[in-house]
C-alpha cells in the first residue's frame, strides 16, 4: 500500500469515529436501506439506468447521481450539527410512494413505477433520519426527481409548436412554404418536423440544469423562477430558429448537406450557444454568496415545528419491519394483481355493417398497427357502393401487463420503423385522432378507441386508471383496442368516411363488445 492511502485511511477513520453516535447510526441505516431498495427494486433501478445509457434524451441523467452527492457533501458541515432520529411519520411518505410504484406496476406504466422507486429512496431519508435531517437535504430529495427518465410525453406537443415557429420564420424569409402538421414543403423538398427535432432532449436536459443553477446561484425566489422559465421557453423558442436554419440551408446548400450540417453545427454548437447565452445573462444576477453554507443548521434546530414533529420517534428495529412490511406487501399486491388473465372467447370476428361489404385489405402503403401481446386481432376492410375503403383494426386483451398493453408505447395505429410517420391530431369526438403520411404523400387518418368493462375511450391514461382500479380490486378484466382509418383520397375524404361508416356500425361500445364477445 502507498503511504499516501496509509494516511487516508486513518483519516477517513478518525473522521468517522468523530461523528457523533446518532448520526453513525443514521449513515449505516441509510446506506442499508439503500442497498435494500436496489435489490428489491432492481428491475426498476436497471432499466433507469439503461435508460440513462442507451436513450440520447436521458444521457444528461448520468450526471445526476454525481450531482447529488455533490449537493449532499456541500451541507455536510451543518447537517451535522443537526442529531438524526428515526421518524414514524416518514412510513407515509414511504407508504405514498410505494403506492404510486405499484399503480405503475398494476397499469405498466413505466414512468410511475421509477417515479416510485426513487420517491421511497427519498422517503427513507425523514424516516430513518428525521424532519431536520430531511429540511437540511430538501434539494437535493427534490432534484432526485430528475433521476426519472420522463419528458417523451411532450414529443408531440413539442413537435407541433416547432413546426409552427419554423413556418413563421420560413415565411418571414420569404421562402414560399405549406405546412400540414408537422410537415413543411418547400421549393427543395418537403420537410419533417420529427421525434428527434421536437428539441425535447435539450429541453428536459435545461429544466434539470435550471433547477440546479437556481438553487447553487440565487436566494431570490423571483430570480429563481425567472431563470426557470428562461430554460424552459429559450430552448423552445431555439429549437424553432434550429429547424428554420436547416430549411433556410437547404435552400442554398441542398437538402443533404443542410441535413449533416443541423446534426453536427446546430446539434452542438448551437445550443451551446444558448446555453452560454444563458449563464452570461443570468450572471449579473446572481445573489447567492461564494462561501454559503446552504442550509442553516441553526434556524432548523429553533424551528419550534420541525422540533416537535422530530419528537415522533420510534425504535429503528420497528421501522425496518415497517419499511419491509410496506414495500415487500406492495410487491406481493403486485405480483397477485399481474397473473390475473380474463377468459377470451376462441374466435373472434368483424361483423357485418349496414351498407358496407367486407373486401380484401389492400392499403396503398402497408398499414398493419401494433398490438403486442392481445389474445385475438383482426384486420379487415370494407368499402360502399361510393368506393370509399374503411379498414378495421381490433385486438381483444386477456389482461394489461409488461408487453401486452393496448396503450404501451409503440402500440396502436403508428408502428415505429415503418413507412408511416406522425402528421398532425385528429378531431373525432370520443376517440383519439391522428393523422399519419407515408412516402410524403398518403395520408391517412386513425381513430382509436380503447374499451374495459364499462369505460369506453380515447385517452390512453384513462384507460390505465381504469386499468389500476382493476388490479388494486383484483378483478379480471378483458381489454379492447380498435383502430377504424381511412385513406385520403379513397372516393373522398377520409374524414367524411370514417364518420359515415361509424354511424352505420352503430354505438362504438356495442360495435367493440359485439366482436369481443362480452355479455
Amino acid at each position: 500500500m502507498q503511504p499516501e492511502a496509509l494516511w487516508m485511511v486513518p483519516g477517513a477513520m478518525l473522521r468517522w469515529q468523530g461523528l457523533s453516535e446518532a448520526w453513525r447510526g443514521a449513515i449505516v441505516r441509510l446506506l442499508g436501506v439503500a442497498l435494500l431498495l436496489l435489490v428489491l427494486f432492481a428491475r426498476d433501478w436497471s432499466e433507469m439506468v439503461l435508460h440513462w445509457w442507451n436513450i440520447s434524451t436521458y444521457n444528461h441523467i448520468l450526471l445526476v447521481p454525481l450531482i447529488l452527492a455533490w449537493l449532499v457533501w456541500q451541507r455536510r458541515s451543518e447537517l451535522f450539527k443537526l442529531e438524526p432520529v428515526v421518524w414514524w411519520p416518514g412510513l407515509i411518505l414511504l407508504t405514498g410512494t410505494a403506492f404510486v410504484w405499484l399503480l405503475g406496476a398494476f397499469s405498466g406504466l413505466n414512468l410511475a413505477r421509477q417515479a416510485g422507486a426513487v420517491g421511497m429512496a427519498a422517503a427513507s431519508v425523514p424516516l430513518f433520519a428525521g424532519p431536520q435531517v430531511a429540511k437540511g437535504l430538501l434539494f437535493p430529495l427534490l432534484y432526485m426527481v430528475f433521476l426519472v427518465p420522463c419528458g417523451e410525453e411532450l414529443v408531440t406537443a413539442l413537435q407541433m409548436i416547432t413546426a409552427k415557429i419554423t413556418i413563421s420564420l420560413v415565411h418571414a424569409s420569404d421562402i414560399p412554404a405549406h405546412i400540414d402538421g408537422v410537415f413543411i414543403d418547400t421549393p427543395v423538398g418537403l420537410f419533417e418536423v420529427a421525434e428527434a427535432c421536437s428539441g425535447v432532449k435539450f429541453l428536459i436536459a435545461m429544466i434539470a440544469f435550471g433547477a440546479l443553477m437556481a438553487n447553487v446561484c440565487f436566494l431570490s425566489w423571483t430570480r429563481r423562477a425567472a431563470l426557470l422559465a428562461a430554460c424552459i421557453i429559450v430552448p423552445i423558442l431555439a429549437n424553432g430558429v434550429r429547424a428554420w436554419g436547416t430549411i433556410y440551408a437547404a435552400q442554398i446548400i441542398g437538402v443533404e448537406r443542410a441535413a449533416g450540417i443541423d446534426h453536427i453545427i446546430y446539434g452542438w454548437v448551437f445550443f451551446g450557444i444558448v446555453i452560454a447565452v444563458i449563464i452570461g445573462l443570468a450572471w449579473r444576477f446572481f445573489d447567492r454568496p461564494v462561501d454559503d453554507t446552504f442550509i442553516d443548521a441553526q434556524a432548523i434546530v429553533e424551528d419550534s415545528v420541525l422540533s416537535r414533529m422530530a419528537s415522533l420517534r420510534i425504535g429503528s428495529g420497528k421501522a425496518l419491519m415497517a419499511f419491509l412490511a410496506i414495500t415487500l406487501g406492495a410487491q406481493g399486491w403486485a405480483y397477485a394483481a399481474t397473473r390475473l388473465s380474463a377468459d377470451l372467447p376462441r374466435t373472434v370476428a368483424l361483423p357485418k355493417v349496414a351498407g358496407w361489404t367486407r373486401v380484401d385489405y389492400q392499403p396503398k402503403v402497408w398499414w398493419e398497427p401494433r398490438a403486442s401481446g392481445a389474445g385475438h386481432r383482426l384486420l379487415g376492410s370494407y368499402a360502399d357502393r361510393a368506393g370509399r375503403r374503411v379498414d378495421v383494426f381490433f385486438a381483444l386483451y386477456a389482461a394489461q401487463a409488461e408487453g401486452q398493453e393496448a396503450g404501451g408505447f409503440g402500440q396502436g395505429a403508428l408502428t415505429p420503423g415503418t413507412d408511416w410517420a406522425w402528421q398532425a391530431p385528429a378531431a373525432f369526438e370520443g376517440a383519439h385522432g391522428e393523422r399519419l403520411l407515408a412516402a410524403g404523400r398518403i395520408s391517412r387518418v386513425a381513430l382509436t378507441w380503447y374499451r374495459t368493462g364499462d369505460l369506453l375511450t380515447g385517452s390512453n391514461a384513462r384507460l390505465k386508471l381504469a386499468v389500476m382500479s382493476d388490479r388494486l380490486a383484483l378483478r379480471e378484466r378483458t381489454t379492447m383496442l380498435l383502430i377504424v382509418s381511412a385513406e385520403e383520397g379513397a372516393g373522398g375524404p377520409a374524414d367524411r368516411a370514417l364518420r359515415d361508416f361509424m354511424q352505420a356500425a352503430g354505438p362504438v361500445d356495442a360495435w367493440m363488445d359485439r366482436i369481443g364477445r362480452v355479455n
